[in-house]
């Protein structure tokens, strides 16, 4: 790779590629925000694993929480940040270039 042209696996992102947080990641930039009971049910996750993994991506700095009541009780809502967004999209696009283009005749 030259100078100019970045190398797409720069965008490889460890803290990202863990399964769940993968799952995590895409379901947020999807949806924009979704509250954590959501979250837990969509990937079939227990809350203590749900709340470790999202705890790894908020230290990060690439998921937020925002929480609120609603129906008498606190309720946490997730979205990933600026930062999140990109680091989850740079992840996909190296993701791509290892694997290579798909054929869809194949």
């Amino acid at each position: 790779m030259s100078a100019e042209t970045p190398d797409p696996l720069d965008g490889f992102d460890a803290t990202i590629h863990a399964p769940n947080r993968l799952r995590i990641c895409a379901l947020l930039d999807t949806a924009g925000e979704a509250e954590f009971g959501l979250v837990q049910q969509q990937l079939d996750l227990s809350a203590s694993v749900l709340s470790k993994h999202v705890t790894v991506l908020m230290d990060a700095g690439y998921v937020e929480q925002r929480k609120a009541v609603r129906d008498t009780r606190q309720r946490v809502w997730l979205r990933l940040t600026r930062q999140g967004r990109d680091a989850y999209r740079g992840h996909l696009a190296a993701l791509r270039a290892i694997v290579g283009p798909s054929d869809p005749a194949a």
